[in-house]
């Protein structure tokens, strides 16, 4: 499949793409369809954003955006990915928005002396013994993520959790961040398939177990069955639920509505954030696009930002990576969540809130923050780092 060439805001009027001469290639392997085809269409799009807002530059450098499908199969990711180091001799990479893809391909765009920044994906295996000076983290570890949904879960009370999760990366770490920071009973615990579509069988599981809580990480189209499947269950009435935000976004709440009413969730990043990066930020989003934001756009925007800054500092040159590499860990840039540093694992240092699904005066379903977790949270693998 042919590359869909993103530059200047022109690109986006006109369907076409016109780079300057001395733009910096970016390459962006995503995932673009599929029922998680909105993940990677919300990267590139956030991402997208923060070039128009700069002129279709970063950091005052004009860029070529350069993206492809990666189908959510690892070997197809990989695939793009030697073909861009290869025949394109690109060295910035970003986008992977699933943990088994970025376990096939990151390795990969690394060892060959490329950069590569991450607005989702963030598996354990990459951030202690086998971190790289060549790989940074915007968005979070994938345990944190989770860490804070068991945080929660504890903070509210709750004394036994049922949880769920696909059978990959992602899912592995997800349970293993909740149950570290959840003080309760662990009564059941399901790996469901990455390509499910009926919950039945496990639904009848978690009801057998009689839990106070249900914990469950279903990111894409996989939250919005399972959230749907629980309410058809009548679950939704008898057991509440603690998730971490890939499984209430903006689309999923959207599509599912009043069934995600009182849902108690945790994010390090809410649209409502008082900063102005922040505002700035939603501002242009719904200037710019017709559909809910998520935190997938926020991801996105703020890996263009951390290429702008590193860009910045350079004055548009990566030919100096060791130079880049020392730009970069400066996170010198305004982030949509206030204050943003990057650890020694080259993850994020930052806080994480407590979100409620809230009936909006309009009478729409909203997100809104009603409280704060952690204060400058780092993941367990950082001190493994020998970075």
């Amino acid at each position: 499949m042919k590359p869909i060439l993103l530059s200047i805001a022109l690109a986006s009027l006109l369907g076409t793409t016109a780079v300057a001469a001395d733009a910096v290639k970016i390459g962006m392997i995503t995932t673009l369809t599929g029922p998680a085809g909105y993940l990677g269409q919300d990267i590139r799009d956030g991402f997208k954003l923060a070039m128009d807002m700069d002129g279709g530059k970063l950091g005052g450098t004009p860029i070529e955006l350069v993206v492809e499908d990666d189908g959510l199969k690892p070997g197809q990711g990989k695939q793009i990915a030697e073909r861009m180091l290869g025949e394109e001799g690109i060295k910035l990479f970003t986008g992977i928005v699933f943990s088994n893809v970025a376990g096939a391909t990151v390795p990969d765009i690394v060892d060959n002396d490329a950069i590569y920044v991450s607005p989702n994906a963030a598996p354990s295996n990459l951030a202690g013994k086998e971190c790289n000076e060549n790989y940074f983290v915007v968005s979070w570890q994938n345990d944190s993520l989770h860490e804070s949904a068991g945080q929660n879960a504890t903070n509210l009370g709750y004394k036994k959790a049922f949880l769920l999760a696909p059978n990959y990366q992602a899912g592995k770490d997800a349970l293993t961040g909740f149950k570290r920071y959840f003080k309760g009973e662990i009564v059941g615990e399901i790996y469901t398939k990455l390509d499910q579509t009926d919950f039945a069988a496990e639904l009848a599981q978690v009801r057998a177990a009689k839990p106070d809580v249900v914990f469950q990480f279903h990111p894409g189209g996989l939250g919005i069955t399972f959230l749907r499947q629980y309410e058809q269950a009548g679950l939704t009435k008898e057991i509440p639920m603690v998730v971490a935000e890939p499984s209430m976004d903006g689309v999923i709440l959207q599509s599912v509505g009043k069934a995600a009413l009182g849902l108690n969730v945790s994010s390090h990043w809410n649209h409502d954030f008082d900063n102005p990066a922040n505002k700035a930020f939603v501002e242009a989003w719904e200037k710019a696009y017709n559909r809910p934001l998520t935190s997938y756009a926020e991801q996105g925007y703020e890996a263009a930002l951390a290429y702008g800054a590193a860009l910045k500092a350079t004055g548009g040159s990566i030919e100096d990576l060791a130079a880049f590499r020392d730009a970069m860990r400066k996170a010198d840039f305004q982030s949509t969540r206030g204050k943003f540093a990057f650890g020694k694992n080259q993850h994020p240092i930052q806080n994480w809130y407590a979100l409620k699904v809230v009936e909006g005066a309009d009478g729409k379903m909203d997100l809104k923050t009603v409280g704060e977790l952690f204060k400058d949270h780092t993941d367990p693998y950082a001190a493994d780092c020998k970075l």
